[in-house]
This record gives C-alpha cells, structure tokens and sequence, in this order.
C-alpha cells in the first residue's frame, strides 16, 4: 500500500466513523451489508435485519 493510499484510507475511516456517530445520536439507523444481508444498528446499539422505516 502507497502512503498516499494509507493516508486517503486513514481520512475515509475517520469521515464514516463520524457519519456513523452523528446519525447515532440524530436517531438514524446505520446500515452495513454482513455476508450479502443487510443489517441496521439501531441508535441503541443493537442490531436487526428488519428495515426499521
């Protein structure tokens, strides 16, 4: 890996990280995508594969 790659992934991890926060305390459910099903961790921490919307 290039520093500049090392570098661009270290300021993309930090951006998600801090969308991730943000929508934990706007009350929005995060969604990941965990062996092809989709999952959403609601602003409580836990997780659900039901759309909660």
């Amino acid at each position: 890996m290039t520093d500049l790659t090392a570098k661009l992934t270290r300021i993309a991890n930090r951006a998600v990280r801090k969308a991730q926060e943000t929508n934990r305390q706007k009350g929005i459910p995060n969604l990941y995508i965990i062996n092809g099903k989709q999952v959403w961790q609601l602003p409580d921490g836990s997780f659900t594969n039901k759309n909660p919307f």
